[in-house]
């Protein structure tokens, strides 16, 4: 092993452990003990999947509880608006010039977001009796501060694993904190099953699927569906350049998680509406069924959950994977596909192609999302299971494999 490689892992793992260690310091103003003995009672639910990704920090309240969340919603939202403002794709087609100008954006989106969501916390905090012995505007002011740091700490810490560490950082932060409930979350499944909570066999059980689903995403994440492009023999300055050939390497899923993340939004947006439809109309009976029929488990939601993933599945896929710009990129290279001509008749063929791979990718997506699930609802588990935690863990595994490999040669 290299001493670069060395170095990296070793800065990688010390970073982790700061990130670690904050999530363990408390936020200033409140009672920890009253916090995290009520947390505990009300763990199931979305309660325990925000829990996962802030990487134990909401069970805590500690000081990085909003983990880097607002900095991933922040991300998202411009690259939505990225489809509809010609200034923003610019600005991401401009190299690193572009990609600053963008993330100082997104660290500045991420920051109100974060004040917001802090806000909102501090209230709520407020409105739990003993949980802030003092409540006001002291508190609420040190809560915003003290979150909002936190949040952009996270953000640069990030940034500074990437740079000199190994792997992504924002997606090692997450990996990391999700490992760190991890074995709280499997010892409170065992302990379940001794008491004779669960069903008999359901650990089993579980472990099979989730064996049989980590592998499935380690085949899906790692396929590729490949298309031959011929390079011409051409002349660059006073350079010639022979003719060679290589190939696109298309990924199934190239949105990552973002549909899964929109289709939450979605349904977290309709019932939210409903509410304030029914405090509008003041009546509360077809509200309270769509409220049923949306919870989490049910039928409907199940069905309407894969169908959004597939959906914004295919909608991101267009935008990232654009074949117009694609076959204009490979005629201004010299590139053609064999048996294509170039120009429209490239794009309508990597249109097909890129249209058939990306529909396996969000029937694979919605399905391991899904799954999970069915399956918290199937079991009666009294929490629930989160396909993405396996898409995390999986992904994020591989990356650092691949980067390691990479530094070993």
């Amino acid at each position: 092993m290299s001493s670069e490689l060395m170095k990296r892992i070793a800065f990688t793992l010390g970073a982790l452990l700061v990130y670690w260690l904050g999530l363990r310091i408390p936020l200033p103003g409140i009672d920890a003990t009253v916090w995290t003995a009520m947390f505990d009672m009300q763990s199931g639910g979305m309660l325990g999947q925000a829990n996962a990704l802030s990487g134990g920090g909401l069970r805590t309240l500690g000081i990085l509880s909003l983990a880097i969340t607002p900095y991933i919603s922040a991300a998202i939202i411009l690259q939505l608006l990225s489809m509809v403002s010609r200034r923003l794709r610019a600005f991401m087609d401009d190299g690193a010039r572009g990609r600053g100008t963008i993330e100082r954006y997104t660290i500045s989106a991420a920051a109100l977001l974060a004040v917001l969501q802090a806000y909102g916390i501090a209230i709520g905090l407020e409105g739990i009796g003993p949980v802030v012995p003092e409540p006001g505007l002291v508190f609420r002011l040190t809560t915003v501060l003290t979150l909002t740091a936190g949040t952009l700490f996270l953000v640069w810490l990030a940034g500074q694993i990437t740079a000199r560490g190994i792997g992504n950082g924002i997606a090692l932060i997450i990996a990391a904190g999700i490992v760190n409930t991890l074995p709280r979350e499997i010892a409170g499944l065992l302990e379940l099953s001794r008491q004779g909570a669960v069903a008999p066999g359901t650990v089993p059980a579980i472990a099979v699927i989730a064996a049989l689903v980590t592998a499935l995403v380690i085949v899906m994440e790692r396929a590729r569906r490949r298309l031959p492009i011929a390079f011409a023999e051409r002349r660059i300055g006073t350079q010639t350049l022979p003719a060679q050939s290589t190939d696109i390497a298309l990924k199934l899923n190239p949105a990552g998680i973002m549909p899964t993340y929109l289709a939450g939004l979605i349904l977290a947006l309709v019932q939210a509406g409903s509410m304030f439809a029914a405090l509008f109309t003041g009546s509360d009976s077809w509200a309270s069924w769509l409220r049923a029929a949306l919870a989490a488990g049910t039928p409907l939601q199940l069905i309407v959950t894969a169908a959004l993933i597939v959906f914004f599945t295919l909608v991101y896929t267009a935008f990232v994977c654009d074949p117009d710009r694609m076959a204009a990129r490979l005629a201004s290279c010299g590139g053609t596909l064999p048996g294509i001509a170039p120009g429209e008749a490239t794009a309508a063929h990597l249109d097909r192609v890129i249209s058939r791979t990306a529909m396996l990718g969000a029937v694979y997506l919605a399905f391991v999302m899904v799954l999970p699930e069915f399956l918290t609802a199937f079991f009666g588990l009294p929490f629930r299971l989160g396909g993405v935690t396996v898409l995390v863990l999986v992904c994020v595994t591989l990356d650092l494999w691949a980067e390691v490999r990479a530094l070993k040669t």
